[in-house]
């Protein structure tokens, strides 16, 4: 029977983060601590100037790619594989997020807790799925964390996009996507639904292209924009950070169509805002559907929320019989 006191005596929120105290470790802590063990590569929860950092060797790669030598010193974990931290075994299992993700299973003296970290529950052919595990506590995001957020499959956006290119054949279409994980999914996506041509891509997205690619990620001819005569691109994919589609760098491309891929392009008014033509709804996070069928399939005896939209799952958990609460943990972003 879980008892939430003992529980919370050691693992707490303190000001750096969510902390063990008999592991001395903090997970996914939000400034500099001796000891961090890290969920994954994006920059809201993996961050520099740790003395000692455990992860996935994927995770602590993109560390050390955005880093240096900074990223602290590199302790690798492979899924499933566990290790002892003072009294507390850790082990690492796919969370399906990005390349890397992983969620920390926590066991001390007979309790478990899971730390998600960010998860979402379809298929991406650029990670593991998620692995569900039945714990004592779930911690969760909550990005998307409201009934009205649905995502729709992944493949009838990129049809989107294909029937795009074929309508607008004089157009090259820029598509904003996030430089770790967004980028890699989108083009992975495309590949696998045919799309062999050449994918032109913005400077800032090569690195992380390529470190996916020595990890196994297959990803097909990717060229930098600037090569190419603006003819040339007509009719063409770009893919490109969100912000460069208002920036200098895009009059190189002919009549550039704006598309963005992000799970809050279900928001007609966001898309409006940021000048996107053609929004693409693929997230990189459980939408409401995943989130209760994950709170299912863990099956946990409380759940804790670190951020988001907390207090709708919060009464869906309450509904379901399970008690819940809200971390309100600061430093983390949604997609954006």
């Amino acid at each position: 029977m879980l008892n939430p006191s003992s529980l919370q005596s050691w693992l707490r929120v303190t000001p750096k983060g969510l902390y063990c105290e008999p592991g001395d470790f903090f997970i996914d802590p939000r400034s500099p601590v001796p000891r961090a063990v890290v969920t994954h590569g994006h920059g809201d929860h993996a961050r520099p100037g740790n003395d000692h950092v455990l992860a996935t060797k994927e995770t602590l790669a993109i560390m050390r790619q955005r880093f240096a030598d900074d990223a602290g010193a590199p302790q690798p974990l492979p899924y499933g594989g566990a290790i002892a931290l003072g009294d507390v075994s850790v082990k690492l299992v796919p969370a399906g997020h990005i390349l890397g993700s992983a969620q920390a299973v926590i066991d001390y003296r007979g309790e478990r807790v899971v730390v998600s970290g960010d998860y979402k529950r379809r298929v991406d052919p650029t990670c593991p799925p998620f692995e569900p595990q039945p714990c004592d506590v779930f911690i969760t995001e909550a990005t998307f964390g409201l009934p009205v957020f649905r995502h729709p499959p992944d493949t009838g956006e990129i049809d989107k996009l294909m029937h795009s290119l074929q309508l607008f054949p004089d157009r090259a279409h820029l598509v904003g996507v996030y430089a770790l994980g967004k980028c890699q999914r989108v083009i992975a996506l495309l590949r696998r639904q045919g799309y062999e041509q050449p994918i032109y891509m913005h400077g800032a997205l090569f690195g992380l292209c390529q470190l996916y690619e020595r990890f196994g990620v297959a990803l097909g001819p990717l060229l930098p924009v600037l090569d190419v005569p603006k003819e040339e691109l007509r009719g063409k994919i770009v893919l490109a950070p969100p912000s460069a589609a208002n920036e200098p760098w895009a009059r190189h491309l002919p009549d550039p169509l704006v598309a963005q891929a992000s799970g809050w392009m279900r928001v007609r008014q966001r898309a409006k805002q940021r000048g996107v033509e053609l929004p693409l709804v693929i997230s990189d996070h459980a939408d409401w559907t995943e989130l209760t069928a994950t709170i299912e399939d863990v099956k946990p005896g409380e759940l804790w929320v670190t951020h988001g939209a907390e207090e709708a799952l919060i009464h869906q958990a309450g509904k379901m019989g399970i008690r819940a609460r809200a971390l309100s943990l600061s430093g983390f972003e949604d997609e954006e």
